[in-house]
């Protein structure tokens, strides 16, 4: 019965406006699939013809140059909504329903597209079947191994709208990137790369003049599809790149590692020399753009930064002139994600410590290295494996490619589920002392004196030590566009003072973050009353004494906790489940392709001159 129920402000969407987005979604649904049935039956012929004259100008089939092209529209409306939406809910907090977060609309076209992509690679052949590898449908209908994996991935990302609706009126508004549905969003849409990747493979193979050789274009169109995986794995760290990450600083740099060491690994041995270079280029570009978009006085929300990734692409073309290592894929791809996770990670802080809100501290490498270089390693290894079923090499027998993809599953699992353990301090507390400085859009701003009880409860170089204000709203004269972050400044053990005023006014969040290690907890400074949830506003007086408690209770202030521990994680555990489903399509589907064309098809292209 609460499925039927409002979902409160704090809770899931308001039914008229879960409603209106199934309806709408429902009724362009029903016109895709009465266009893909006129198509089938022959009842109409510009998709064929508008797919045909595409493919000409790349020499690729149809059923790939179309989707390819809907595909590099849709995921750059997608990534656009996706930076804004969370730049959003940085600023302003939780939204007043789907309809009214004007970024949703964006993320909802671009993954329906997506969706739409991957299917009109399976509609569009009719009187052939699209390469070696494809699967059959009817006994006449054939569709690309690659257009499944991207409407797959498509339709798990779409599920992931209802289903988040469905998860907040079940455990309220947890405001995190990394919530259960919010990874199958941008893990579908993350992942939906690597079908993009294979389904051009395809084409590639089956080029309408076989004779013809590739020219400069298509090495970049692939080059660019390698910077959207790239992009794709990293947006899993986009709380980092606004500074409001509610997970333990370490997990950073690992995913970068796990970005990095699969896409630029498999980029070069796939495209040749140099080519790591054009991925990263073109991924900085974007992610710039968007940043600028979302960023600048268009929108005017939070800014956020992002990583280079340039000293991972440096290491890995370097080590790509070890030609004896790079004749031997799997180890070489192994050695490189051993310098991706080490050379590649320190010349990475630099800009990190640059740009970053949160640097990286010197405590926090050994580990930072026990985590990545393992990480590391295994998605260099995968991006080997990628590149052999890009290249057409062969790859290693079922039984020992089967050990190395769940060996890095489980390794990269790992490696997460440590960086997730914290520990809340028992009896630490802060006694705080607030004065009052130039009021700001109105309101009251404060410099705080903070005390902490035990003295030495973080040690001399901590992860930080941070009063953060956030959700405070954006436009007009609000500080920092809805986000200030100070790092408090040490006076001696213990006792630390701001370095910059902070609000306490109107819609803000202000808390005191300490991490250090594995010890993450927090305090509230002060929190407005917010009727939508029952909270009471805790004030900021001139002076107060206040327990750490753990960090997610502040700062997913609306989460609610009344329900059986046993239901959050069966629920967290059912999209575990579907995820890995995911990877293990993908890696079906590279498998596929790989046993059914032939081994000496296709050589390691490099761009032609001129």
């Amino acid at each position: 019965m609460w499925l039927a129920q409002s979902g409160g402000e704090g809770g899931g969407a308001a039914l008229d406006q879960v409603a209106a987005m199934t309806g709408g979604a429902g009724v362009i649904a029903i016109a895709l699939l009465w266009v893909g049935h006129l198509h089938r039956t022959r009842r109409i012929t510009w998709l064929r013809r508008l797919a045909d004259g595409l493919g000409r100008k790349f020499n690729r089939p149809g059923w790939v140059a179309l989707p390819l092209t809907m595909f590099l529209a849709t995921i750059l409306t997608a990534l656009l909504g996706f930076i804004w939406d969370v730049s959003l809910h940085v600023g302003n907090g939780r939204d007043a329903g789907p309809l009214a977060n004007p970024a949703h609309y964006f993320i909802l076209v671009g993954l329906f597209f997506l969706f739409t992509a991957g299917m009109s690679a399976i509609v569009l052949p009719l009187d052939e079947k699209p390469g070696a590898a494809a699967v059959r449908i009817t006994r006449t209908w054939y569709a690309p191994v690659g257009g499944i994996l991207l409407a797959g991935a498509g339709l798990y990302a779409l599920i992931g709208f209802p289903l988040d609706d469905i998860w907040h009126r079940m455990f309220g508004q947890d405001v995190t990137l990394w919530g259960p549905t919010h990874l199958m969003l941008i893990g579908g849409a993350g992942l939906s790369l690597g079908g993009v990747l294979l389904l051009e493979f395809e084409g590639r193979n089956n080029r309408p003049e076989p004779d013809q050789p590739d020219g400069r274009s298509m090495w970049l169109i692939r080059g660019f599809a390698f910077g959207g995986l790239l992009i794709g794995l990293s947006v899993f760290q986009v709380e980092f790149d606004f500074g409001v990450e509610q997970f333990r600083l370490v997990l950073q740099p690992m995913l970068i590692v796990v970005a990095a060491s699969i896409t630029l690994v498999a980029a070069r041995m796939t495209l040749g020399p140099f080519s790591t270079l054009v991925v990263v280029a073109f991924a900085v570009a974007v992610r710039t753009v968007v940043a600028v978009l979302v960023g600048g006085p268009i929108i005017d929300t939070p800014r956020n930064v992002f990583p280079l990734y340039v000293g991972a692409a440096v290491v890995v073309e370097l080590l790509a002139l070890a030609a004896p290592l790079f004749r031997r894929p799997l180890w070489w791809g192994a050695v490189s994600g051993l310098g991706i996770a080490t050379i590649g990670l320190w010349l990475e802080s630099l800009w990190v410590d640059a740009m970053f809100i949160d640097p990286w501290p010197t405590a926090m490498w050994p580990e930072l290295l026990a985590m990545a270089v393992p990480v590391g390693i295994a998605g260099g290894v995968i991006g080997a494996l990628l590149a052999n079923v890009l290249l057409g090499r062969p790859l290693p027998r079922p039984p020992v490619r089967r050990a190395l993809v769940v060996a890095a599953v489980l390794i990269t699992a790992a490696a997460t589920t440590n960086g997730l353990l914290v520990e809340v301090p028992d009896k630490a507390e802060a006694t705080v002392t607030l004065s009052d400085t130039t009021p700001s859009a109105g309101g009251r701003m404060v410099l705080a004196d903070v005390r902490l009880s035990p003295g030495d409860l973080v040690g001399s170089d901590p992860e930080w030590i941070q009063i953060l204000s956030w959700q405070g709203g954006i436009g007009g004269d609000s500080p920092g566009r809805g986000l200030v972050v100070d790092h408090l400044r040490r006076v001696d053990e213990g006792h630390y003072v701001s370095t910059e005023p902070v609000p306490v006014h109107g819609s803000w969040k202000t808390v005191l973050r300490v991490q250090d290690g594995r010890l993450q907890a927090a305090l509230p400074i002060f929190m407005a009353a917010d009727p939508g949830i029952g909270a009471q506003e805790v004030p900021a007086s001139t002076t107060f004494t206040r327990p750490f408690v753990s960090e997610i209770t502040v700062l997913q202030r609306e989460r609610s906790f009344d329900h059986p521990s046993w239901l959050f994680a069966a629920a967290g555990l059912l999209v575990l489940l579907c995820s890995l489903l995911l990877v293990w399509a993908l890696s079906w589907g590279a498998a596929r392709i790989n046993e059914r064309y032939p081994h000496s098809v296709v050589r390691t292209p490099e761009p032609v001159a001129g």
